[in-house]
């Protein structure tokens, strides 16, 4: 019996090493993977100042860090390509699984970027469709292939469930959106895009990146920026072969009160990178100024150009609402120049929704405007004279 037992003991400890070793190695394993998990590639931004992306080894980071103007809230959620969805996530605001299949969007400013980079087909749903002016995604919502969600403050939360979308991308004004909860409850990732937030017109231009992400075609989308952004620096090249600097007026009355752009706003980098005179330049701020008619035609009445005089489409039509409008320079001069009478079939502005992702147009369209004899073969698309 007792030479059985000792037989045994060399077969135990060869067990019991063999098991040590084991575990260790797996210990070894675990030890070298986790550093690779950490490993963290951050997406180079040029312009953009509202988001961050961050691309790890199992996941991708996307961090919102303006949603709206004077918010200090962060939103940040995490993108994977199967389903992983462990402890380490609970703590974010979204986890969705990539690239996305079905989407729905809430700005027309999305749609752009979603053709850009050929996923248009993932559109599901989207509220106000008669805003779309888009004649590829038009004729999508013709074949009902594209569901009306209602009204963007107050979205058909039925309808949206019913649709199940991969992802919601939405914008945001304050953090009391209650239509954006409802869809967080039933499970369903609602991003926050807060593009219209960069003052930069290369900036908006920019979050095609974010887009690229949700889709697994970040090399397109930058592809596609790294394109608009060079024809964006080319023509402000250009625009600086001449030292002829145009004054410029720009915005229009609203009751009495006469809205303009700010110094610091997306509108003015326009005019100022066209190689214009923006009167209102030394203007603290990204938003628009609210003055009286009184103290525009004191800046602003010998003004050489007028781009931009609000929704007005017709110069009957601005006379009729203010004959003063009658005494301004560019008016009396046929200088006025407006974005709004390009729309869609539904009567949707193309300017609102393609400008923030085509800059590069928009200032070709301004140095036309400004400089004719520097862009030769290049022909007005969003602006028109206002006859």
């Amino acid at each position: 019996m007792s030479k059985k037992i000792l037989n045994f003991k060399p077969i135990l400890l060869l067990i019991i090493c063999l098991v040590v070793f084991s575990c260790k190695k797996n210990t070894n394993n675990n030890q070298l993977q986790e550093p690779e998990k950490r490993q963290v590639v951050a997406v180079p931004l040029k312009y953009a100042t509202g988001f961050e992306i961050e691309k790890y080894t199992d996941h991708t980071l996307i961090k919102i860090i303006n949603p709206w103007p004077g918010s200090d809230k962060i939103y940040t959620y995490v993108l994977t390509e199967n389903h992983l969805v462990t402890n380490r996530f609970t703590a974010f605001d979204a986890v969705i699984n990539t690239p996305l299949s079905s989407v729905v969007v809430t700005s027309t400013t999305h749609i752009p970027s979603l053709e850009m980079l050929e996923v248009e087909n993932s559109l599901v749903g989207f509220p106000n469709l008669a805003y779309i002016s888009s004649k590829k995604t038009r004729q999508r919502i013709a074949q009902n292939k594209i569901k009306e969600l209602g009204r963007n403050e107050a979205i058909n939360t039925e309808v949206l469930i019913e649709l199940s979308p991969d992802a919601v991308v939405s914008f945001a004004i304050d953090d009391d959106n209650k239509s954006l909860e409802i869809i967080k409850k039933t499970g369903i990732p609602v991003l926050i895009n807060a593009d219209w937030t960069e003052t930069h017109p290369l900036g908006k231009a920019e979050w095609i990146k974010f887009f690229g992400a949700l889709y697994g075609k970040e090399k397109e989308a930058d592809s596609i920026f790294n394109s608009i952004e060079r024809n964006y620096l080319g023509a402000k090249e250009s625009a600086k072969k001449t030292t002829i600097k145009p004054t410029v007026l720009s915005g229009a009355m609203y009751k009495d009160v006469w809205y303009l752009p700010q110094g610091n706003s997306w509108a003015a980098q326009f005019i100022d990178d066209a190689n214009g005179d923006y009167l209102w330049s030394n203007s603290k701020g990204t938003g628009s100024l609210s003055l009286n008619i009184e103290s525009v035609l004191d800046q602003g009445q010998d003004a050489e150009y007028w781009i931009g005089p609000g929704q007005f489409t017709s110069k009957k039509q601005m006379l009729e609402n203010a004959s003063v409008y009658g005494q301004f320079d560019a008016f009396k001069n046929d200088k006025v120049f407006s974005f709004t009478n390009k729309k869609g079939a539904t009567g949707g502005v193309l300017y609102y929704e393609l400008a923030p992702n085509r800059p590069d147009i928009v200032l070709k369209d301004i140095i036309k405007i400004l400089h004719p004899e520097l862009l030769p073969e290049h022909e007005l698309f969003f602006f028109t004279p206002v006859e």
